[in-house]
């Protein structure tokens, strides 16, 4: 399978709580809900698109806690029985268990696990937000595809998906496009390790 990250971002490139003031607030972060106000219908079709190639989901466990709340009461939304019909894997080493069937837990050697998954026959393994595992299997070179769909907003502060200090990544850009109310969708390709060059008059 394919591994395949959706991450929302602001502009200064916060993924933290995008949904809702109450989603995350952690480390007191209380500007979340700056995803919302640009949604459209046009965003909720290439969504629908993304989430029609899944065969498995691929979470955090903060991420996980929260749709294992949400989800399985939102039996009505078009993509409910998407969420909550595929095998769904969760990355920690705290959960003792996950009731928002079918679940897994992943603990111990996560990339090494997640390497497994890719092995098995099927189309994409998608994560959906869950920023720090993104990040590190990122820095493991696990993560194919990165749809990176990002807000007309700054927010100032919160957990950023590419910090100070993190795992250099070499992207090919392979789609862009902008919705309606301006959210801006970049959809990359992995490469590997960064090329970098020197600018200069042989250039």
């Amino acid at each position: 399978m394919k591994l395949a990250l959706t991450q929302f971002l602001t502009l200064d490139g916060v993924y933290q709580g995008p949904g809702s003031p109450d989603e995350d607030t952690s480390d007191g972060f209380t500007r979340g809900g700056w995803f919302v106000p640009h949604l459209d219908e046009e965003f909720e079709r290439l969504a629908a698109t993304w989430l029609g190639q899944a065969d498995a989901f691929l979470y955090g466990r903060r991420t996980y806690v929260n749709f294992a709340r949400d989800w399985p009461k939102m039996t009505e939304h078009p993509f409910g029985p998407i969420m909550n019909g595929l095998p769904k894997y969760v990355a920690s080493h705290s959960l003792t268990k996950a009731e928002w069937h079918p679940s897994t837990i992943l603990s111990g050697d996560i990339p090494a696990q997640v390497a497994e998954l890719k092995r098995q026959p099927g189309r994409e393994l998608q994560i959906h937000g869950s920023g720090r595992l993104a990040q590190s299997l990122l820095a493991a070179g696990l993560i194919d595809e990165l749809r990176l769909v990002i807000a007309p907003v700054v927010v100032g502060t919160g957990r950023r998906l590419f910090p100070d200090g993190g795992a250099p990544a070499g992207l090919r850009l392979v789609r862009n496009e902008t919705t309606p109310r301006g959210l801006a969708v970049h959809v990359y390709e992995s490469t590997g390790r960064p090329e970098y060059g020197t600018y200069g008059a042989d250039a």
